[in-house]
């Protein structure tokens, strides 16, 4: 029952972190630098958690060694969050999606030939079958007309490796015996401040003041940032990092569902052979961890 809970923080993770896309290039339409999405997504987030944190009575006291963990999970994570939104503005969400989602793999591979997590076939084809689904949920957006830039390309190769990283490294690192919400504050915070250091040397940041604005803010980073990162730490933790990234397949069926339903994109025979593979694999896994 425990690790099917995690299989649910893990679902819900990905679900909420589907939205980042939509809200990212919203406010970058509207005239905000990566920078400057970033430093508004990381810190408001941080402050809703920290708010949460105090509320529920969290000790957010961590030692020298905890923090020098937080500190190099923080720079994977944050990594992660730039280089997709470098990417997504500079190739087809759909490449770039296409590519980001290598990651399960790598975290499977790392864990399975570094820290000797036993080899299961039915698991590796799981794996291989929710990305074969993702890369079928994003051809029909790769097919539009769209320049190639090995700017989107770099962009979208590095987090395979940053998200995949951080990913193992809150399973085996001491972040594990952290708080949940007490670790996703500090990274979260950590983050904010690289951002904000980034909007010193491109421009500085601007004050948003619309309605719009507010809302597309709250948008990532309440559901798509601060939900979504909590909710992957404590799936990490219960569920282990091998099936934590194979329910991240579920982030770009999220984003297909959304451009369908509220951006009037159309919808492929191919795309919905995506969704009918990730969802197998991922009821799959559910129905294997349920029977156990």
């Amino acid at each position: 029952m425990g690790k099917l809970k995690g299989l649910l923080y893990a679902a819900t993770s990905s679900v909420t972190f589907g939205l980042a896309p939509f809200f990212s290039l919203a406010l970058i339409s509207l005239g905000f630098s990566s920078f400057e999405v970033l430093s508004y997504r990381w810190g408001v987030a941080t402050l809703a958690l920290v708010f949460f944190g105090m509320a529920t009575g969290r000790n957010f006291h961590v030692s020298r060694k905890d923090f020098k963990t937080i500190l190099i999970l923080s720079i994977f994570r944050a990594a992660t969050s730039l280089s997709l939104v470098i990417a997504y503005q500079n190739i087809a969400t759909g490449i770039a999606s296409t590519i980001h989602f290598m990651y399960p793999l790598v975290v499977t591979l790392v864990m399975m030939f570094f820290f000797r997590e036993k080899k299961k076939l039915p698991v590796i084809i799981a794996v291989i079958s929710s990305i074969a689904g993702a890369v079928m949920l994003s051809i029909g957006d790769a097919e539009h007309p769209h320049s190639i830039s090995s700017t989107g390309i770099i962009a979208s190769v590095i987090p395979v490796f940053t998200y995949a990283a951080y990913i193992v490294g809150v399973r085996k690192s001491r972040a594990a015996n952290m708080d949940s919400t007490v670790f996703t504050s500090y990274v979260m915070g950590t983050g904010t401040i690289f951002f904000l250091m980034g909007t010193i040397f491109t421009g500085g940041i601007h004050i948003a003041t619309t309605t719009v604005e507010w809302l597309n803010i709250l948008g990532i980073a309440l559901p798509a940032t601060a939900i979504s990162n909590i909710m992957l730490v404590k799936a990490v933790k219960i569920s282990g990092p091998t099936l934590t990234s194979l329910f991240g397949c579920l982030e770009p069926l999220t984003a297909v569902l959304i451009g369908f339903a509220m951006l009037h994109e159309p919808f492929t025979v191919t795309g919905a052979a995506g969704i009918i593979l990730v969802l197998t694999s991922v009821s799959y896994v559910v129905l294997q961890e349920k029977g156990k």
